[in-house]
């Protein structure tokens, strides 16, 4: 059985624990203003959410992202455990959009487990629609345990192939067990130590777009830290329909839709400059 690990929340149904340090506010009315709820009143001066208001809360915590003065706190949240807005490089973030590759030779290691989870952790903050927040990140953190999630997934397209039964037009897949079978060539993982799933339940407002905007933030944080990744549409289409017994492996609930798939680890090559693309497809109205 493989380990997973899952970054999964729900919306809850405590009470939103809206609260004012009314030594501290101002009564600016940045939170009502800023509440896309249209929850927070201003009364006798001071920011509050009605009872019968409180089910219709996003959760988004803008409140607390906006107040200037660290006086509002929600959901048990308090401003002083948020990191302060202090704006990112323009030029620093160009640069890191413009050089990152799709890395397919990989080092045979894992990265650090604090690493991985902290990779995680900071992609989870992607947006999602509504606030849902639903994104399931399935992650396989050992190279040992890939290895075997691997091999489940060639003897499945081993079989597949033997019988010929592999769909139409996805043929090409026995050139890939032929090149596993007889030159150890991993097409579907490129040699990845880690690999990644993100998943959503069928029934959130977006799940797809949530999925793969997540991956997208998990991506470019990758590279900050110096992890290469690759978007990892073969193994998608072999978990998903040629071997589906592999995403059961994987605990992939069968309500979840798949999103997308991404492979990852210290890459074992480095660019040295950025590619040139453009320009960019613009239509004007």
């Amino acid at each position: 059985m493989i380990t997973i690990l899952n970054l999964w929340s729900k919306r809850s149904n405590r009470m939103l624990d809206f609260n004012i340090d009314t030594q501290k506010c101002t009564s600016c009315g940045h939170c009502a203003a800023d509440c896309p709820a249209r929850i927070i009143s201003m009364t006798d001066g001071l920011p509050a959410i009605a009872p019968e208001k409180e089910a219709s809360c996003y959760r988004c915590q803008h409140c607390l992202a906006i107040c200037p003065t660290a006086a509002l706190s929600i959901l048990g949240l308090k401003p002083e455990a948020s990191l302060p807005v202090a704006g990112v490089d323009p030029d620093q973030l160009e640069l890191l959009i413009k050089e990152r590759r799709s890395v397919r030779h990989y080092r045979d290691e894992n990265l650090e487990p604090a690493l991985l989870q902290h990779l995680l952790e900071v992609a989870w903050y992607a947006p999602t629609g509504v606030n849902s927040r639903q994104v399931r990140f399935t992650v396989v953190d050992d190279r040992v345990k890939l290895a075997a999630l691997r091999s489940q997934i060639m003897e499945g397209l081993g079989r597949l192939v033997r019988e010929e039964a592999l769909p139409e037009g996805l043929g090409f897949f026995a050139d890939f067990v032929r090149l596993w079978e007889e030159k150890g060539v991993d097409t579907l993982f490129r040699g990845a130590p880690h690999f990644l799933v993100a998943s959503a339940p069928q029934d959130t407002p977006c799940p797809l777009p949530d999925c793969l905007i997540a991956l997208s933030y998990f991506e470019l944080f990758a590279q900050a830290n110096g992890v290469g990744t690759v978007w990892d549409g073969l193994a998608k289409i072999a978990i998903e329909t040629l071997v589906p017994e592999a995403r059961h492996a994987l605990g992939i609930p069968d309500d979840h839709l798949f999103g997308y798939a991404m492979a990852f680890g210290r890459p074992a090559i480095s660019y040295a400059r950025t590619v040139q693309h453009g320009p960019a497809l613009i239509h004007r109205i």
